[in-house]
């Protein structure tokens, strides 16, 4: 949803791109989408991180690989999902612990920790 709006904001503000290239400049620019959503209770969650993948066949890749689980055992949780840009974060100094990706693993107890 938030590539659709995106695109639909480049479009009406007057550029002149074919979509192909209005894509191809998102898939280029964002890594890393994260959603927030608002709780029944007022409280604001991290609900999702989706990580941008490039582009392939026109189409913007993306994969979630962390989501918020409401119920009983509500939590930030890894999809099991490695990110491609994994290693790249941690080369650039930014310390991630692996075991967070693991599949109904709770990443942690707030999602400010996930990056150290």
């Amino acid at each position: 949803d938030a590539i659709s709006r995106l695109e639909v904001m480049v479009l009406m503000a007057g550029m002149d791109m074919p979509l192909a290239a209005i894509r191809e400049h998102i898939a280029s620019s964002i890594d890393f989408i994260v959603q927030q959503t608002r709780l029944s209770d007022g409280r604001r969650v991290i609900s999702s991180i989706v990580e941008i993948g490039g582009l392939e066949s026109g189409i913007i890749k993306s994969q979630e690989i962390f989501k918020f689980q409401r119920g009983p055992q509500s939590g930030f949780y890894g999809l099991g999902i490695m990110p491609e840009k994994f290693e790249r974060l941690r080369e650039e100094g930014v310390q991630i612990d692996i075991e967070h990706f693991n599949q109904h693993t709770k990443a942690v107890s707030s999602t400010a920790q996930v990056l150290h």
